[in-house]
Formats: C-alpha cells, sequence, structure tokens
C-alpha cells in the first residue's frame, strides 16, 4: 500500500523525502567507505567497523526505498511473494548485522578508553575480521530463521500489506490463522538481536562513562564525548524504534504509527549516519579535504599534460 492512503500533495512530499534520502545515504556512505579506504591515516579498528556500518547502511535502505519510489505508481504497489521475502530477507540481514556492529563498536569504544594500553594488542586485525564476520554470520542465521517462521503461515485472506515494505507485523496481521506461537517465536527472536546488544552496549558505556569523570584533563573528557557522541546518539535512535516496533505481543498492528516509527530506523539512520560520524569528525574531515586536493591536483597536472602535449604537436608539425 506504501503511503497511497494518504492525499495526493502529501505523498509528493514523502516521495521527494524518500529520494533525496536515498540519494543522500548513497553518497553519504559511499563517501565514507572510499575516504576511509583510500587515507592511511584512518587505518584504525574505530574506521575498520564505521566503513562496515556504512556498507550495511546502503544495503539497509536499498532493500526498502527503491520499491517505496515505485510504489507511488499504480504499476509499482504490487509485489510477488518471492520479491516480498527477498525484501524482508536482505532488510533483515542488513538490520541484525547493524545490530551487531553498533555493539562491536561500542566493544571498540570500551577498550581505548577503558584500556589504552591493550588497545592495540587486542584490537587487531584479525579480530576486527573475526568480529565482522560473526557479525554477518549471525545477521543471516536470525534472517534464515525468521524467514522460515514467517513465510510459512497461510496468507488465504487479504493481500493488501499496509505498510511500505514487506515487515512482520503488516505480514503476521495477514496471517488467517491463529499466530501466537509464531509470533513467541518472533519475539524471542527479535529480542535475542536487540535486547542483548542494548545490554552490552549499556555496559560498555557505563564503563567508559566512569573512566571519561576519572580523567583530569578536560580537552581528553571533551574528546572522549565527542568520539563516543555520536555512535551513542545512532544506538539510542536505532535500537528504541526497531524495539518498539518489533518486542510487541498480542498488539494490533497500526499502519500509520508503525510506518512512521519504521521510518526512523529504515530511513532516518541511514541518512543522518553519514553527518553524524563525518561533520563532527575531525580525522574524517581532515582525509576527506586531502582526498579532494589530491584529486583536483591530479585533474590539474593532467590538464597541464595534456595543454603541453597538444603545444608539442602544434610546434612539431609546424
Amino acid at each position: 500500500m506504501g503511503f497511497s492512503d494518504l492525499s495526493p500533495p502529501l505523498q509528493g512530499t514523502i516521495f521527494t523525502f524518500f529520494l533525496c534520502a536515498y540519494i543522500f545515504t548513497l553518497v553519504g556512505n559511499g563517501l565514507i567507505i572510499v575516504t576511509i579506504t583510500l587515507s592511511p591515516q584512518l587505518n584504525s579498528p574505530m574506521y575498520f567497523f564505521l566503513r562496515t556500518l556504512s556498507f550495511v547502511e546502503i544495503c539497509c535502505i536499498s532493500s526498502t526505498v527503491p520499491k517505496v519510489l515505485q510504489s507511488f505508481t499504480l504499476m509499482g504497489r504490487t509485489i510477488s511473494f518471492t520479491g516480498c521475502v527477498t525484501q524482508f530477507f536482505t532488510f533483515a540481514v542488513a538490520a541484525g548485522c547493524e545490530c551487531t556492529i553498533l555493539t562491536v563498536m561500542a566493544f571498540d569504544r570500551y577498550m581505548a578508553i577503558c584500556h589504552p594500553l591493550r588497545y592495540s594488542s587486542v584490537m587487531r586485525a584479525n579480530l576486527c575480521y573475526l568480529l565482522t564476520m560473526v557479525s554477518w554470520i549471525f545477521a543471516v542465521v536470525n534472517a534464515v530463521v525468521h524467514c522460515s517462521l514467517l513465510f510459512r503461515l497461510p496468507y488465504c485472506g487479504s493481500h493488501l500489506i499496509a505498510h511500505f515494505f514487506c515487515d512482520v507485523p503488516p505480514l503476521i496481521s495477514l496471517a488467517c490463522v491463529n499466530t501466537f506461537s509464531i509470533e513467541v517465536c518472533l519475539l524471542i527472536l527479535s529480542a535475542t538481536a536487540t535486547v542483548i546488544p542494548t545490554v552490552l552496549i549499556i555496559c560498555s558505556y557505563i564503563n567508559i562513562l566512569t573512566s571519561i569523570f576519572q580523567l583530569h584533563s578536560a580537552e581528553s573528557r571533551y574528546k572522549a564525548f565527542s568520539t563516543c557522541g555520536s555512535h551513542l546518539v545512532s544506538v539510542v535512535i536505532f535500537y528504541g524504534t526497531a524495539m518498539f516496533v518489533h518486542l510487541r505481543l498480542d498488539n494490533p498492528f497500526s499502519s500509520y504509527n508503525d510506518r512512521m516509527l519504521a521510518l526512523s530506523y529504515c530511513v532516518i539512520i541511514p541518512t543522518i549516519n553519514p553527518m553524524i560520524y563525518s561533520l563532527k569528525n575531525k580525522e574524517m574531515k581532515a582525509a576527506i579535504r586531502k582526498l579532494s586536493h589530491k584529486h583536483f591536483r591530479f585533474q590539474g597536472l593532467n590538464k597541464q599534460k595534456n595543454y603541453n602535449n597538444k603545444c608539442y604537436s602544434g610546434i612539431k608539425s609546424k
């Protein structure tokens, strides 16, 4: 259904919002990935996980928004059963991986602030790759179990999905059997994927805040707060809305409210993360400026070389 139940002017506004958010997410997160990959000074675990998070954000928003933009046309308001399974699986993998990557980033900040002398020996490249691989494996397994429970239900009634993508609450509401046992299983899975990481993040930040307040230098405290602040903002928005939507049992699906809440973790988080992690990060801004200067300098040298070649060719012909 998308947003077809709203007034045409409001639909136009929402379409513009989705389109701008999608373009900005691709450009912003793509810029972060390229900058971290090409900048030797950003060769640290924190930026390694940030690059992974940016890639996950692109996957997350790409699993939903293109179909949303298509749904604003009459021909784009249908989706096949296979397409619905594919969309949900892709989104579930990206969302599950984001949950674990945010937890890993909290652990990285915990080691950097609470155990700075052990940081380089613990957070080695092998451990970073291992944690990332475990995050993807957990996300895939979680998505497979979700799909096996959700899409074996008989959908013999209405086939109208009152949402802008195939998510758990609207699909559960379409089943024509008693779904209590399935909802309990899905609730346990969602709690495992969100509550446990949330508890680990809270424990990490309790230790981080304790260590920060023990610092004697105000400049050191400010630097530590600025480093952790961007990550904490993403965690609060992402986990807060995702848990509110999915950790409910025997609660009737509300089309409008759930769509508005889903916007936060499907669209808003991927859109604002580039601003949170780059615009307030001095190292990222310095690396972006350095790469841009190199790019313009390279273009200038190429233009000068082409000009010299033309001059040389003209003199030779004469």
